[in-house]
């Protein structure tokens, strides 16, 4: 068995791969694939990976937050268009949902108001401005929601029979 690294900065690729509990051998294993050479040139930064590379460390890991990542980070089309999203709790994600929901209520007449003739005019720039903030906030919890259901479901936390009869229902 390999020993544990005690590198101080460590890369979320490898962080991921130890939180599995994986050595990099290991991993090459579960991945088929992915060979342990590569593997460590991925998380020593020698080398970026590539998408299918991710993919496999997201099975492989259990954890579908290294999508994200590798899209608002390395990506190059990515970078500029895709905003990280932060894993935290569920009861934070929607304690924030709420709070967004409440204060876009109060904005619904102001952007009704706004959009209704299909022009901004400019003394409405500010208030548009201050609605689409919180919407791109709901964007940023929604997508928060759904990367705690991905990270639940990857752990076995939910029942995936009948999360799969669903989702093939809703197709």
């Amino acid at each position: 068995m390999g020993r544990a690294s005690v590198k101080e900065n460590k890369t979320i690729y490898q962080k991921r791969r130890e939180a599995r509990g994986l050595t990099r051998a290991q991993a090459s294993e579960a991945m088929q694939w992915v060979t342990e050479s590569r593997i460590e040139k991925i998380e020593s930064e020698k080398t970026t990976a590539a998408p299918e590379e991710v993919l496999a460390m997201v099975e492989a890991y259990k954890s579908p937050e290294l999508c994200n990542y590798y899209c608002s980070h390395e990506c190059a089309i990515g970078r500029g268009s895709v905003r990280e999203v932060r894993e935290r709790p569920i009861e934070a994600i929607v304690l924030e949902m709420l709070d967004t929901l409440n204060h876009l209520e109060k904005y619904r007449d102001r952007l009704i108001e706004i959009t209704s003739d299909g022009v901004i005019h400019d003394d409405q720039i500010e208030d548009f401005v201050r609605i689409r903030r919180e919407l791109e906030r709901m964007g940023a919890v929604v997508d928060s929601l759904g990367l705690w259901f991905d990270s639940t479901a990857a752990e076995g936390k939910i029942n995936k029979q009948i999360l799969a009869r669903i989702e093939q229902a809703e197709k």
